[in-house]
């Protein structure tokens, strides 16, 4: 079972916050982990005419300050008796000082409300993508209002059949432990999904005598492949959490044809999905520079919550 040890939960002022909150504070106490939850305010500037730093810019600040303060202090009023809970306010561009407080704090978890819950499935150049982009630990961002306990849970793993490594990568691992325990502590149901595609289907019509056979023998051979892996990244599964939560819970394999950008959220969709639980640097992405190309097509799509795991290695942009 995944245990955290330090996670950070980041306001995001406008948006309902109780489901994440509880979400937070459940994770802290079944973790045994602490919890911080920070607010960040935009920077300050002076008035017209007036000096930056004056006495007006500077009582408006701390008014703020105090304010904001106030709020993270109702947000945690119902679960103080039950976890100590640090607040902390800072100033500047929200996403940039979500990353450098968890670069300071060794935070291994950011949970956060989604920035624009109407259309969350539009994020992109949104705070929510910069931290899905830039933060080095697992991001989490809610689609405020939802459901307090998550029924069905997908885990998106990417790996290459014919390279037996990419099954067992680091990365699908992570996603898996991830996906597992909380699906497990959710009483949930379980998806494994991995997109797959057969990639010369059209370059055999070209030149084949026998498209219509050769084709349906070339694409059942691919699937056989895919299937094959998903079928070990299963084992990879039941070999982390014991055959008998495996058993529990057992996870529904998905082997969906077609462009992971594409079929990856219609698998969300169609088994309503409340939560994906993916890699966010694709397999031929280079670390600490962007997201996968992939990975963000997908996650600009999505309509459900999101938890997203850099590849070990990965090293944020955003630097102390």
């Amino acid at each position: 079972m995944k245990r955290f040890t330090n996670i950070l939960y980041v306001a995001e002022p406008g948006v309902e916050q109780e489901a994440a909150i509880a979400r937070a504070v459940s994770l802290a106490l079944n973790s045994q982990a602490q919890l911080t939850v920070l607010a960040v305010l935009p920077p300050m500037t002076a008035g017209i005419g007036m000096p930056p730093g004056g006495p007006i810019t500077a009582q408006l600040q701390q008014r703020m300050q105090e304010e904001a303060r106030h709020a993270l202090e109702s947000l945690i009023a119902p679960y103080r008796d039950q976890l100590e809970i640090r607040i902390e306010v800072r100033e500047g561009r929200l996403f940039q000082e979500a990353i450098l407080a968890v670069l300071r704090e060794g935070y291994d978890l950011l949970l956060k409300p989604a920035e624009n819950p109407e259309t969350v499935q539009r994020l992109f150049g949104s705070d929510d993508m910069h931290l899905l982009r830039k933060c080095p630990c697992p991001v989490w961002l809610m689609k405020p209002g939802e459901n307090p306990n998550y029924a069905n849970i997908v885990a998106a793993v990417d790996f290459d059949p014919w390279n037996p490594d990419t099954i067992e990568q680091p990365l699908n691992r992570q996603v898996l432990e991830l996906a597992a325990s909380l699906a497990l502590s959710d009483f949930t149901t379980l998806h494994l999904a991995h997109a797959w595609d057969a990639f010369a289907e059209e370059t055999i019509k070209s030149w084949s005598d026998q498209p219509a056979g050769d084709i349906m023998e070339y694409v059942k051979t691919e699937r056989s492949h895919h299937q094959a892996g998903l079928e070990r990244v299963a084992q990879i599964l039941r070999g982390q959490i014991g055959k008998q939560a495996y058993d529990y819970l057992s996870p529904r394999l998905h082997l969906p044809k077609g462009p992971a950008r594409r079929v990856i959220p219609e698998l969300a969709r169609d088994v309503q999905a409340d939560l994906v639980v993916m890699g966010t640097v694709a397999r031929t992405g280079i670390p600490g520079l962007i997201i996968g190309n992939t990975a963000e097509a997908i996650l600009d799509q999505l309509i459900c919550s999101v938890l997203a795991i850099k590849p070990p290695g990965f090293v944020s942009p955003i630097t102390l």
